[in-house]
């Protein structure tokens, strides 16, 4: 029966993005809401970039109707499990709402960035206030439990880590909501295989709504008007929701969840693309004396298009990395210690990052017609 409610909670939230999209393309095309191309960005044409509006709305109703049809149907929770599970879920709604109108004001009129961060910041904390943070981190680096004064920060600056990355890697068609669906799907997943069927319902729901937006952003044509982005609606959603799943499969809470062993580095291997990223980039600026919120073209996606990979190929290539970066962590952690495996995650990155250098230098040193390049 978990399971069905599971598949019910994707099946409803695809059917109400799918319902919600089209209309909020066809007010944005009326109200001409629209993200205008420049130098930084891929896309040539204007285009409607309020998709995300539909993410939030989409998967509160769904859950809220799916988890009430679950209780009708005589699923019993422990006073403990709801104890843990009812703060949690509440005060993340109550982050969710405040990000999702952040979101439509910058989308709309934008907002400024110290505005912005002072607000994910707040949202970030709402998650320790409600018993939710890191508080261990399975060894990893010789660290196991960590005291409140410092999982709890290091929680915050977590959550508004991985709210950047996902706004942040949002170059692409497909990107963000690609990576977003594939940690999404492993999330579902691992909470099922823990037991946790509350957790993997989100999951599910928050990937059901990314379906149709994926075919819209992907597979929709600008010309027809059938093309939209997520805009920082989605994208700070969508950052906030895996940030909270994330924290929630790496917490040790022998009362609610069984002990996973590297759990820590499993959650966040679904990540990895995105956060590394985000490290590469303000190294990068950092280090060229740039301010690291002075935007540029400096992300992978970027890297990928000037070595000659069309946008479809770049954004097909990361999804794949990130498919297997998780699989490959999450298969090999019960027999490979957690911080030789993040080590060997990073010099692979890494390795990927000076080949696809070497690869742009290559390109940008050819003339044209005395050397062939392959594409």
């Amino acid at each position: 029966m978990n399971i069905l409610f599971i598949l019910l909670t994707f099946l409803i939230s695809v059917f109400i993005a799918r319902m919600l999209i089209p209309r909020i393309l066809l007010i944005s095309m009326r109200k001409k809401l629209f993200d205008m191309p420049d130098a930084r960005k891929i896309h040539k044409k204007a285009i409607p970039r309020l998709g995300g509006v539909s993410f939030f709305p989409t998967v509160l109703f769904t859950y809220c109707l799916v988890y009430t049809f679950r209780l009708l149907l005589g699923c019993e929770l422990t006073s403990l499990y709801t104890s843990y599970l009812l703060p949690e879920m509440l005060l993340f709604a109550c982050g969710m709402t405040l990000l999702y109108l952040t979101g439509i004001a910058d989308d709309l009129v934008g907002v400024r960035y110290r505005q912005k961060f002072v607000i994910q910041i707040f949202c970030a904390c709402l998650f320790p206030l409600s018993g939710l943070w890191i508080n261990n981190l399975y060894g990893l680096f010789g660290i196991h439990e960590l005291a409140p004064y410092i999982g709890m920060p290091f929680t915050v600056f977590t959550v508004v880590f991985i709210t950047n990355a996902i706004n942040l890697i949002d170059g692409i068609d497909g990107l963000a909501s690609g990576l977003s669906s594939v940690a999404l799907l492993i999330f579902t997943f691992l909470f099922v295989e823990k037991g946790l069927w509350s957790y993997a319902m989100l999951a599910a729901g928050t990937f059901g709504v990314l379906v149709p937006f994926f075919y819209y952003n992907v597979f929709g044509s600008a010309e027809r008007a059938r093309k939209i982005f997520m805009g920082d609606t989605g994208s700070l959603t969508l950052g906030y929701t895996l940030s909270f799943l994330a924290i929630k499969y790496s917490q040790v809470n022998p009362n609610v969840m069984p002990y996973t062993e590297g759990a820590f580095v499993i959650a966040f291997s679904t990540l990895i693309i995105p956060s590394f990223d985000v490290i590469r980039v303000i190294l990068v600026r950092v280090r060229n004396g740039k301010s690291p919120f002075e935007p540029d073209k400096n992300h992978i996606h970027h890297k990928l298009l000037a070595i000659g990979l069309s946008p479809r190929k770049a954004m097909i290539s990361l999804l794949g990395m990130s498919c297997a970066f998780s699989a490959i962590n999450i298969l090999l952690m019960p027999y490979v210690n957690n911080t030789i495996m993040l080590m060997v995650d990073i010099v692979v990155w890494i390795g990927l990052n000076l080949w696809w250098d070497g690869l742009r230098r290559k390109k940008k040193s050819c003339i044209i017609g005395s050397c062939n390049f392959p594409k």
